[in-house]
């Protein structure tokens, strides 16, 4: 019986070419060249209708993808390690899977998710990891920003990237440092013009305008992700939506008396009972954000991603498929998460173990999902503003970039909740 369930996953898989070969991408750390690539590669077999199977925890997290030699080419173009296998072969391999015995599970790829990336016009695709990872593994996206947001076509995607975007309307905190600044001045003008041409009397309004959007179309079956301070700028945004907590300097009035105590964290999705910094000088949000107390030593900055089981949990499976557990840290002006201010129902998929903070967190809310990942560049320590961009050539099999890619694929297969 159980051999007979795993002919008709395979015939559901390739259709009726029950005898055609296929290509596995071995995703382990021995042997693929270019785990970033590798995930391109998927993405283009879905663009052209063929069916992925992703194998959780076998290998690293392979694809088996029926083979043909139009899918050779590809992989020898773009420098993805491949094996051709037989049907036979293939069959082993998702019976093993198969096994009780095995913390491993086959999920089914079906389609080409569209990717719209959140970014104001102008920004290089150096100026993001995910628009930068995404152009190296040449996965197309579509560039997005308020206007399109707030004209509701943000439907028009499966998935959403949240820019490091600041949401609450000061300008990313850069006042101390750079309020004399040439760029800063004429991006502050920007954004001013632009609120108002979008009908609203400050940049705090319409962003918070933009984040209301933005988790309504999660509610209703998006997938959103974010990065760096585009994480805890958005749901502070949210908490703070009936009231001012923006300081004469950045909008020009004065701020909600005791706007400290008069936060709502209902409104808000991953963090709680966090404290505001009020201090315009200081180059940060809030508590949620561990940077500046962390201590954490460069040479033992990393963090760990915590296993599940891909059976029963696939979507947190998916989410930290990787070829090592243990991943390089990286600061941003969000490093990582303060564990006890995240709300009980996200899931910690990776935490730094030398003080517990929560770098890669995720939450299902309404009948969608999001993924929030402190840091900014994970191949660049400390990113800072004017630095030269990473030039991914140099890192095809970084593990940090994996976790972004994986939420890239994670719309493609279809959902189920998970248990734990």
């Amino acid at each position: 019986m159980f051999k007979k369930l795993l002919f008709l996953l395979l015939t559901l898989f390739i259709g009726l070419q029950s005898w055609a070969n296929f290509i596995l991408i071995p995703m382990d750390y021995d042997t693929q060249k270019d785990h970033l690539k590798a995930y391109g590669i998927t993405y283009w077999s879905l663009e052209r209708d063929t069916k992925v199977q992703w194998l959780l925890n076998y290998r690293g997290g392979s694809f088996l993808i029926p083979a043909s030699e139009k899918l050779e080419r590809e992989c020898k173009i773009r420098g993805v390690s491949f094996e051709k296998i037989s049907t036979n072969e293939a069959t082993s391999i998702l019976e093993s899977i198969q096994s009780p015995s095995q913390n491993q599970e086959a999920v089914v790829l079906e389609k080409a998710p569209k990717i719209a990336v959140y970014t104001p016009q102008g920004n290089e695709p150096w100026d993001d990891a995910v628009t930068l990872v995404l152009t190296y593994a040449e996965i197309p996206y579509e560039t997005i920003y308020d206007e399109e947001v707030l004209n509701n076509e943000l439907t028009l995607y499966d998935w959403v990237h949240l820019h490091h975007e600041d949401f609450t309307g000061q300008y990313g905190k850069f006042y101390r440092a750079y309020r004399s600044a040439k760029w800063y001045i004429e991006e502050k003008k920007k954004a001013e013009d632009r609120a108002r041409n979008l009908g609203y009397d400050k940049v705090s309004e319409a962003k918070l305008a933009v984040a209301i959007k933005v988790r309504d179309y999660v509610i209703g079956g998006g997938f959103m992700f974010a990065m760096c301070s585009a994480t805890d700028s958005f749901d502070i945004a949210l908490a703070a939506k009936d009231v001012d907590i923006c300081e004469p300097m950045f909008d020009g009035d004065q701020t909600t008396p005791g706007y400290l105590n008069k936060l709502d964290f209902t409104q808000n999705m991953a963090f709680k009972d966090f404290t505001l910094e009020k201090d315009p000088m200081v180059y940060e949000y809030s508590s949620i954000d561990m940077t500046n107390n962390r201590k954490v030593p460069k040479d033992k900055d990393y963090f760990t991603l915590k296993e599940f089981s891909a059976k029963w949990d696939p979507i947190p499976s998916m989410l930290n498929q990787n070829h090592t557990a243990i991943v390089k840290g990286f600061m941003g002006q969000t490093t990582a998460f303060n564990p006890s201010q995240i709300k009980s129902n996200v899931l910690i998929l990776g935490k730094t173990k030398i003080n517990g903070e929560a770098k890669y967190i995720h939450g299902i809310k309404g009948k969608g999902f999001f993924t929030f990942y402190g840091g900014h560049d994970p191949e660049d320590y400390q990113h800072r503003v004017g630095d030269p961009p990473t030039e991914l050539e140099l890192h095809p099999n970084s593990p940090g970039y994996r976790l972004i890619l994986n939420n890239i694929l994670f719309p493609a297969a279809e959902k189920e909740k998970q248990k734990t």
